[in-house]
This record gives C-alpha cells, sequence and structure tokens, in this order.
C-alpha cells in the first residue's frame, strides 16, 4: 500500500514510518523542514514538502495515496484554539480527498476526557463536537465521513507515548522537576494515565491501517492506569530528587494551565476490545521501566 503520512517525523511518526516500510509499505512523508525531509529520505521514505497548514499538500498527499495515516499536529498549549481550528481544517481535507474511495485513513486522538470514575473504553463517544472543541472535534469529523466512503479509523493514543527520546508529557513532568528540584505529583497522587511504548504505538497503527473495519476507534494503550504518584517517584529515583506532593494551583504554576491540569487528571483506559479485534498485545517496556533505564536523562 502507498501510505501517506502527516507527522512522519515527529516522535510517533519517526516510528510508525520504519514499521510501515519494514510490512512492505510505500510511505510518503510529510516533511516541514529540510531536516526533517532528509530524515524521512534516510530511511527509504519518499518526501513531501509541506506543513499542517498547507492543505494543498494535505490534498495531493491524500489523493496520490492508497491509505493515509493523520498524526501531525500542532500542539500549541499556549494557544489550543490554533491546534483546533488546523486539526479540523486538515482533516476536513484529508476526508474530502479519500471520499467516495473507502480508502482508509488511521487519525491520532486521545483517550483523555472519555469517561468518568472508570477507564475509557473504545465504545464511548468522544465528547468534542465542532470546530471549537478539543482537537476541533477532528475524530468525529472524521468518523462521519464513513458515510461517504472514507474507512475511518480513530487511533486514541495515551496521554504518554513513552521510549527514550521522548520529548512529551513526561520529559515536560522531568523537566519541571529537574528545575525545581523535586519530584511532584498532585494531590495523593493516586489519579492514574494509561500509557503505552512508541513501539508498540507504531505496531497498532499499520495493523489499524491494515486490518481495521470503518468506524473503528482503536485504544492505543499498553497500560491501563499508571499511578501519577509512582511517576513522581520513578522521576525522583532517576534524577536523584526527593519527592512531595504539590497542590493543582502549584502544578499550573510549574507546568502551566493546560499540563498543569492535564498532570492532576485521571486518563485511565482500556484496550480490550482493540486487542481482540487486531491481536495486538504489547510487548515494550513498561512506563516507570522506562523511567528506572534513563529515557528521561536530560529532562
Amino acid at each position: 500500500m502507498r501510505v501517506f503520512v502527516t507527522g512522519a517525523s515527529g516522535w510517533i511518526g519517526s516510528a510508525v514510518v520504519p514499521e510501515l516500510l519494514g510490512a512492505g509499505h510505500e510511505v510518503v512523508g510529510l516533511a516541514r523542514t529540510e531536516a526533517s525531509a532528509a530524515a524521512l529520505a534516510a530511511s527509504g521514505a519518499e518526501v513531501l514538502r509541506g506543513d499542517l497548514d498547507d492543505l494543498a499538500a494535505l490534498r495531493r498527499g491524500a489523493e496520490e495515496a492508497e491509505g493515509v495515516v493523520h498524526l501531525a499536529n500542532k500542539h500549541d498549549f499556549a494557544d489550543p484554539a490554533v491546534s483546533n481550528r488546523a486539526e479540523r481544517a486538515a482533516v476536513e481535507t484529508l476526508t474530502a480527498a479519500l471520499a467516495g474511495s473507502d480508502r482508509p485513513l488511521v487519525l491520532a486522538a486521545g483517550v483523555a476526557g472519555l469517561a468518568e470514575g472508570r477507564p475509557a473504553l473504545e465504545s464511548d463517544p468522544n465528547p468534542a463536537v465542532g470546530p471549537d472543541s478539543a482537537r476541533g472535534g477532528a475524530e468525529n469529523l472524521a468518523l462521519d465521513q464513513v458515510a461517504h466512503g472514507v474507512r475511518t479509523v480513530s487511533a486514541r493514543f495515551a496521554p504518554t507515548v513513552h521510549g527514550a527520546g521522548d520529548h512529551g508529557f513526561i520529559a515536560f513532568i522531568a523537566a519541571a522537576a529537574r528545575r525545581a528540584g523535586v519530584s511532584a505529583y498532585v494531590g495523593e497522587g493516586s489519579n492514574a494515565w494509561s500509557a503505552v511504548h512508541r513501539s508498540d504505538a507504531a505496531r497498532l497503527v499499520r495493523l489499524g491501517l491494515e486490518q481495521a473495519p470503518a468506524g473503528t476507534r482503536l485504544h492505543v494503550v499498553a497500560e491501563e492506569a499508571v499511578p501519577t504518584r509512582e511517576i513522581a517517584e520513578a522521576l525522583g529515583r532517576a534524577l536523584d530528587l526527593p519527592v512531595r506532593s504539590i497542590s493543582p494551583e502549584e502544578a499550573v504554576d510549574r507546568l502551566g494551565p493546560f499540563i498543569g491540569t492535564f498532570y492532576g487528571m485521571d486518563v485511565r483506559a482500556s484496550s480490550e476490545a482493540t486487542r481482540a479485534l487486531l491481536g495486538w498485545t504489547p510487548t515494550g517496556p513498561t512506563l516507570l521501566a522506562d523511567i528506572a533505564a534513563g529515557a528521561y536523562p536530560g529532562a
């Protein structure tokens, strides 16, 4: 299959591209910079220059592909509305290019905010609807296009996709711990996050592209619930820092309003249905094992 990948040189995309190539697929990766283009070319992928705002490039990539994996996101934590608008416009463009073809579109989504008081399930609908909602309501927008001949598959990622070189949420929290001289958790630290190793995430994206039926919601989750207190304790050991509780207000001061609030949330999710559907069994290290092994040494 000829697969167009957005976010191809990002943290998850740079694992998905070799996973697809290793399975015999051709890959065309969207590259915003010369460095990204060079890295993609070196991996054996074709390069399409452009970025998430270049709707013409997105349209061309999708029209010339047999499948699309959409992983790019602006992640503008200072102004989430910018990210939301860009995500919605990108998904509108990709689905329009794929309409009526039954070609697959695997798009990244998240498990946060899907359920309260229990792990989120694949059957839980996403409450984000409309252009002003989280991610611009792109998951629901894309799933609605199943009726118009797009084989949409939503890949709902755990809040942390971890591994050596990770620059996501755990790296932010580790960096804040270094700056403050203490590794912190919010309140009692009993709220927990689901997690997945990057290699397992990449394999599930490939399986979803190849096999998942139209309208499928996949949970890219290996560990259902890792308590944030245990995350803070593991970072404390790895960084040789004391560990203590902080208030929600202090978390926001340290990490900013978006990540500080998110760190205090309970983001648990099950992947039981995903595993049964695709025969996916995670084999990568756990989050705490990655932290202990030094995956965040320079944070």
